[in-house]
């Protein structure tokens, strides 16, 4: 009488597991148990389809801006030539697709090749600016309270005043003082906004500098430089990487903005934020002009925004059992 079964404490509310879901943990458990942590991330990632959609339209949108010169020959157009009598055409008129510029000028071989522009910046200020925030977030959280002391400090001086001041207003200040151009501009993003990767680095440094394994490579001799970025530094690459895409998709809005202001990529050269800036002027006569760019911004930030949150839930140890 004192025992009861499984289906009855189920009915009744009681705390014992149906049979599914006692499978169910234990496939976890031996997963987890073989698996690292790449290849559960890897697995999970699988079951989001939102987040595959969202890298599978970002890969189409890099790979057709990377065949921009292809596509543009097959189609028999340029983004250079001008041709002032086949100004404003519609979407589809007189073999341009995607209809034409106040000069002439095809707007799909504009927006392909200004895909390579916004995109390049984007991904190289992102990895920049990573690269920066990953190094000196591991070298101030490892020397914090030590005899280099000094070295924490005077990095997170640096952090704190350059947060102090807003983020827009120093990007238009040291734009107008450099010379416009691709390289300027990623140099320019990738110095003003390594801050929130160190601060948090620095944070998960200071966690595992006193790990068993961390104590163990110091006790047998290891170089600090060899435990920072061989120790350390892989164990917080995982969790950084979710921000990286959240990152790029912030990129692309501050060159839009910047561009648009006339700060940025200058003409000839197409980027989707000087296109956008161009066409405000001619709403009217070719509303396609802005449309285009504006919608290309808004899918690709939204992509990756949405990989973002994709990588985020893959690497969380409890998203499967939340999903469940």
């Amino acid at each position: 009488m004192a025992l009861k079964s499984t289906t009855a404490d189920s009915d009744s509310g009681g705390p014992l597991l149906s049979k599914a879901s006692i499978l169910n943990l234990r496939e976890e458990a031996e997963q987890a148990a073989s698996g690292t942590l790449w290849m559960l991330a890897l697995q999970r990632l699988r079951r989001d389809y939102l987040t595959l959609i969202a890298i599978a339209i970002l890969v189409i949108l890099f790979v057709l801006s990377v065949m921009a010169p292809l596509i543009t020959d097959v189609l028999d157009v340029s983004y250079r030539k001008t041709n002032v009598s086949q100004a404003f055409l519609k979407v589809g008129a007189e073999g341009h697709l995607l209809g034409t510029d106040d000069l002439g000028r095809d707007q799909l071989a504009r927006l392909l090749y200004a895909g390579q522009v916004s995109m390049n910046i984007a991904f190289s200020a992102a990895f920049l600016s990573l690269v920066i925030g990953m190094s000196m977030g591991v070298i101030a959280g490892y020397y914090q309270g030590s005899k280099y002391w000094f070295v924490d400090e005077g990095l997170m001086w640096a952090v704190t005043t350059l947060n102090s001041v807003p983020s827009l207003f120093l990007l238009i200040i040291v734009a107008a003082m450099l010379k416009p151009s691709v390289w300027s501009l990623i140099l320019v993003l990738a110095f003003l906004s390594w801050t929130g990767t160190m601060r948090f680095v620095r944070g998960e440094t200071l966690a595992l500098r006193e790990r068993e394994y961390i104590v163990s490579a110091r006790a047998i001799g290891a170089s600090d430089i060899r435990i920072m970025f061989f120790h350390i530094l892989p164990n917080v690459f995982s969790v950084i990487i979710i921000n990286l895409a959240s990152d790029i998709g912030g990129f692309i809005l501050i060159e839009s903005a910047l561009s648009f202001l006339n700060l940025g990529v200058r003409p000839p050269t197409p980027s989707w934020g000087n296109m956008l800036s161009d066409a405000q002027s001619f709403f009217t006569k070719g509303v396609h002009l802005v449309i285009c760019p504006g919608s290309l911004i808004v899918m690709t930030v939204l992509c990756l925004f949405l990989i973002g949150d994709g990588l985020r839930d893959a690497f969380d140890p409890q998203a499967s059992r939340k999903q469940a």
